[in-house]
């Protein structure tokens, strides 16, 4: 019966993240073999289309303002994809760590109120994957469907494959002339915008799948941290093997710095890209929606908006979760010292100080080692980009 129940909370955990990781060759506890190498390599590759494409669009220049802008950001989140698959992939050794300790502490958690903690944050963790990637891939059948909105197929009846001016998922009409590709064949046209649209999807799930990924692990580790923290303050002193029962949660703290520090290293680059990109494209994306909304373009702004939404709950998501790891990590002492440390053994209450002391500088998230990614920090990019969209409003009004 145990057996069944956390199996089942192991799957209630991380099979969401399998499905979502495993395709593009980054899921943590997957063979590391030659197939999953390919399907990375497959990966990276397809989402370098999503990068080179606009950016000959841009450099050929066929495209307008409005083009430009959703070039741009396809570009960015090409790389953002680009990025976090590398990144992963390279630390997967820091990954596999942390989602074995998982493992093991689904199978060896003790009490109907640690396993409740630890269901509660497995619970968080899917709330807010399925918020990002089901937003993300609203937007890209959007994306997709607008070029398709028109009846395309008359235009190939009424006029002449010369003066065709087709319009894509992905700006690429340039490109795809210079590259010789037949798209003033219906069925090729067809082929090309359903490739775009396979590749647009694979790009969302590199994106916020590997940030699903991530926080996903992150929040069980806020729970861990959190279960470390009752045992402390409930620690029983009338039982036997005080000693070897208080020394073992020591030891389980430091356990979980070491993989917090993991975690840390893992995400450092891809955070402090990820902080960069959102802090342009939520001042870009936002004067483009204020343009449409003087000029009444409804599907310009419908576009501006996903995107917002999207760059703005990434985020946040990281933002949150990071704050409440760095939360968690430093409350640890503060319920040490609740605890009844003065009943303890003389050898252990000399343990005590240095368990609070290194709770002073807890593991946090970081971006580039130097910015901490927290709700201060989310608050501080919002705050700079909303001014930086003032000045850009006002230069258009005047």
């Amino acid at each position: 019966m145990a057996s069944e129940r956390w199996k089942d909370d192991i799957a209630y955990a991380m099979t969401p993240f399998k499905l979502l990781t495993w395709p593009i060759g980054v899921w943590p506890l997957q063979v590391y073999n030659v197939c999953s190498l390919i399907r990375c390599v497959v990966a990276t590759c397809c989402m370098s289309t999503i990068v080179i494409l606009p950016s000959m669009e841009i450099y050929m220049g066929c495209t307008n303002a409005e083009q430009n802008i959703d070039s741009l950001m396809l570009i960015c989140c090409g790389i953002l994809g680009v990025l976090k698959t590398i990144c992963f992939r390279i630390h997967a050794e820091n990954l596999t760590s942390n989602y074995g300790s998982a493992l093991n502490d689904y199978t060896t958690v003790e009490g109907k109120e640690y396993r409740a903690v630890m269901r509660r944050h497995a619970s968080i963790g899917r709330i807010l994957s399925c918020s990002m990637v089901c937003f993300s891939y609203f937007s890209v059948m959007i994306y997709s469907l607008i070029p398709l909105l028109g009846d395309t197929e008359d235009v190939y009846v009424n006029v002449t494959s010369e003066e065709i001016n087709l319009e894509y998922p992905m700006p690429s009409r340039c490109a795809l002339k210079y590259l010789r590709i037949p798209t003033s064949v219906y069925i090729v046209y067809r082929i090309v915008c359903f490739l775009e649209f396979v590749i647009l999807i694979l790009t969302c799930t590199c994106n916020h799948g590997n940030d699903s990924l991530f926080l996903n692990i992150t929040l069980h580790m806020c729970g861990q941290v959190k279960i470390l923290k009752d045992r402390f303050v409930n620690f029983d002193i009338v039982s036997s093997r005080v000693h070897d029962r208080f020394n073992a949660l020591i030891q389980r703290h430091g356990y979980l710095i070491e993989i917090a520090k993991k975690l840390a290293e893992t995400i450092s680059i891809v955070c402090l890209t990820q902080l960069f990109i959102s802090s342009v494209l939520l001042c870009i994306m936002g004067f483009q929606f204020i343009l449409a909304l003087n000029a009444s373009n409804v599907v310009m702004m419908g576009k501006s908006f996903m995107v917002l939404c999207t760059m703005l709950t990434q985020l946040t998501v990281y933002s949150f979760v990071g704050d409440h790891l760095k939360s968690q990590m430093e409350e640890i002492g503060p319920f040490v010292y609740q605890s009844v440390w003065y009943d303890l053994p003389a050898k252990l209450t000399r343990n005590l100080p240095f368990i609070i002391m290194r709770t002073q500088s807890p593991v946090k998230l970081q971006a580039g080692n130097f910015i901490v990614v927290n709700l201060a920090t989310y608050m501080s990019i919002l705050k700079t980009s909303i001014s930086y969209l003032s000045v850009l409003r006002v230069m258009v009004e005047t």
